[in-house]
């Protein structure tokens, strides 16, 4: 799984489509719901379930970064599966606070 800044990939589980921002400094596996994503051009392998260790769900919108890889995705549409690396769960990055304007 090449992961490339701006590749699209999908999960061949549920509706989760996530665009990569900053790609690993290692080679990592992305997945969602417990399987491996699929690019965005190719189509789902059928057969597959959601896995319930993995059925958080992901929110569009939301950054999703792994600070041990130092992968970073955008989740451009939600689904039902959660998104991890290696067998963990990645959660959303939280936003910068900004300085108070007096």
């Amino acid at each position: 799984m090449e992961l490339k800044p701006g590749s699209r990939w999908k999960s061949a589980v549920c509706d989760t489509e996530v665009v990569v921002v900053r790609p690993p400094k290692t080679e990592a596996d992305l997945r969602c719901g417990g399987y491996p994503m699929v690019p965005n051009a190719e189509s789902k392998p059928e057969g597959k379930t959601l896995s319930p260790d993995f059925a958080e769900g992901s929110q569009m919108g939301k950054r999703y970064a792994d600070d041990e890889t130092g992968l970073e995705v955008l989740c451009v549409k939600a689904g039902a599966g959660t998104l991890s690396v290696g067998g963990r769960p990645i959660g959303a990055k939280e936003a910068k606070k900004l300085p108070a304007s007096d």
